[in-house]
């Protein structure tokens, strides 16, 4: 299916690995021009040659922290006037409540929550006078069904969630959208970066503790970023201009219920 967005420009926040890589992937194999983002310049500039090289897009690679003011100036600046923005950010580790304090708490509302409010906050606007805009927040399964020690990336990411319903309301007749995606687990870095310290815990290899999480999941494996990236391309098409305020839970089937 032609999604209707060869042209258009993306900006992908936090995309030079993991599920920000493959949604940039994605909107670059559908004639994007793709605006990537991260903070080591090294594994930046090689994500973006891979996508050149994969689909011939336009690939600009923005090194910096997007949850700075000099990072999201850096992104604007690189693309003035996107079409399809995609928020996207590292969750802080994994850690009792009992242990943030208000610093570290403060920390992550703005990189969850803060960051991408204020990222669509300057280029909303731009879309509406336009006529389209697809705004796409990867938040994650836990603001559905809350990980105990990721308290703070769910509270962040429900508080953006919330924030972020009645505005997609406000711009739906100028063709703009605002959805969520909430991934479950995919097979990335940062999954599996959790793996060896649950290995130590428990007394079990790195693979034991794979083959223990992906046996809980109804689909019995983990994600493939490049399906995550071909969800978020499509909530940017011109065909998904009927889809806004809504959260699209991706996760195997793991969420055990019916709404």
């Amino acid at each position: 299916m032609d999604l209707g967005i060869a042209g258009r420009t993306a900006i992908v926040c936090a995309s030079s690995k993991g599920l920000g890589r493959a949604c940039a992937a994605a909107l670059a194999a559908e004639g994007c021009a793709v605006v990537i983002n991260g903070r080591d310049g090294k594994t930046l500039e090689a994500t973006a040659a891979a996508i050149r090289e994969a689909t011939g897009a336009d690939v600009t690679a923005v090194v910096g922290d997007v949850a700075t003011a000099e990072g999201q100036a850096a992104l604007l600046k690189a693309a003035p006037n996107p079409d399809i923005l995609v928020n996207n950010n590292a969750g802080p580790p994994r850690k009792d409540f009992r242990e943030l304090d208000r610093d570290a708490m403060l920390k992550g509302v703005i990189a969850n929550m803060v960051t991408p409010i204020e990222l669509i906050q300057q280029v909303i606007d731009g879309m509406a006078e336009r006529g389209f805009g697809r705004i796409v927040n990867i938040t994650s399964a836990s603001v559905k069904a809350p990980i105990v020690g990721l308290d703070l990336s769910s509270g962040a990411r429900a508080g953006l969630t919330a924030f972020m319903a009645g505005v997609a309301r406000t711009v739906a007749h100028r063709n703009v959208t605002i959805n969520a995606i909430l991934p479950g687990m995919f097979d990335t870095d940062r999954l599996r970066g959790g793996f060896p310290a649950e290995a130590k815990l428990s007394g079990r290899t790195e693979e034991e503790v794979a083959a223990s999480r992906k046996a809980g999941v109804p689909a019995k494996r983990f994600g493939d970023p490049d399906e995550f990236g071909k969800l978020c391309a499509y909530l940017c098409s011109a065909q998904a201009g009927y889809v806004t305020g809504q959260n699209i839970l991706i996760d195997g089937g793991n969420f055990p219920g019916a709404f």
